[in-house]
């Protein structure tokens, strides 16, 4: 049962990390923004993490249980967990640069390679405490070292967010709920590491939210905000056509849009184009899609951004 249990989770890990990467290497090509090329980063390097660092203890101990002894494996699977926390350190970097593009301020090289040399510096630090003192226990130490390294790192960044600049492009709402969320996520990924020694159900709990919690930020600014002020920032004067290729709208989706701005009704739209009412709705329902809005009234607003007079 446990096999099956392990088996199911490494499935949803596996397609939770697909979905974050497609969603935000689809909102990069949409926008063109270095802050979506920040985020793919972010996701790349925090399930690179999950699978090596993480998921890589779980399959060490599946295959090779059977066949070395328990110290030997033990220091295998610490091994794979020291070897992955490069990954995790460089994603808590994108998430700090995604924060600072979310609140309006730059990217500070000085503080890219300052974050790099210290933390460089006491990994290479732990590695060699952990070696030298026989009676810590790497894994734990580790353990505790994300535990507190993930909540610094997420305050800091929940902190920019919540205190922006004045030429922040995202509006306060989405401000907001994205700096709780990452708060929220945080804390519900620390819980599961707290009372875990060896219990393997509290460990598929946290590997779960481990992934599931690191999707947030690619869902949410795919589908909880319109995105709207980049949209402004990143127009210049596009004609229809253009806009309609930008999104990957079709020739006859085009019309569609082309009335809809024009004020019809999808009735009027139908008898004007001579297809039926049904076939306004889906066409309509797949450019919402595509332009991510979600009412006419969000789609006209759009177009009158971005298109030229």
């Amino acid at each position: 049962m446990l096999t099956y249990i392990v088996g199911l989770v490494f499935i949803i890990s596996v397609a939770i990390a697909a979905g974050g990467t497609v969603l935000s290497t689809r909102l990069q090509k949409r926008y063109r923004q270095e802050i979506f090329s920040t985020l793919v980063y972010y996701q790349v390097f925090i399930y690179t993490f999950g699978f090596y660092g993480i998921w890589g203890q779980v399959i060490i101990k599946a295959f090779l249980s059977d066949y070395i002894s328990p110290d030997v494996l033990k220091r295998f699977t610490d091994v794979a967990l020291l070897l992955g926390l490069p990954f995790v350190m460089f994603a808590w970097l994108m998430l700090i640069q995604l924060s600072n593009s979310i609140s309006g301020r730059k990217r500070n090289n000085i503080f890219t390679l300052l974050f790099i040399f210290l933390n460089v510096v006491l990994l290479i630090t732990m590695g060699y405490i952990t070696g030298k003192y026989n009676n810590l226990q790497p894994a734990v130490v580790m353990r505790n070292y994300f535990i507190f390294m993930n909540s610094f790192y997420t305050i800091i960044s929940s902190v920019l967010i919540f205190f922006p600049e004045r030429n922040a492009v995202f509006h306060a709402y989405d401000r907001k709920k994205i700096a709780t969320g990452i708060l929220v996520i945080s804390v519900l990924q620390s819980l599961p590491l707290i009372f875990y020694s060896s219990q393997v159900y509290i460990g598929l709990l946290f590997i779960t939210l481990f992934f599931l919690g690191n999707v947030f930020l690619p869902v949410y600014l795919s589908y909880g905000t319109t995105l709207n002020s980049l949209r402004a920032n990143d127009a210049n004067d596009l004609s229809l056509e253009e806009l309609c290729g930008k999104f990957e709208v079709s020739p006859r989706e085009m019309d569609i849009v082309r009335e809809i701005c024009n004020g019809l009704s999808n009735k009027e739209i139908s008898e004007k184009l001579f297809i039926s009412l049904q076939t306004v709705k889906d066409h309509t329902h797949r450019i919402y899609i595509k332009t991510n809005v979600k009412s006419r009234v969000q789609l006209i607003t759009m177009v009158k951004e971005m298109v030229g007079n």
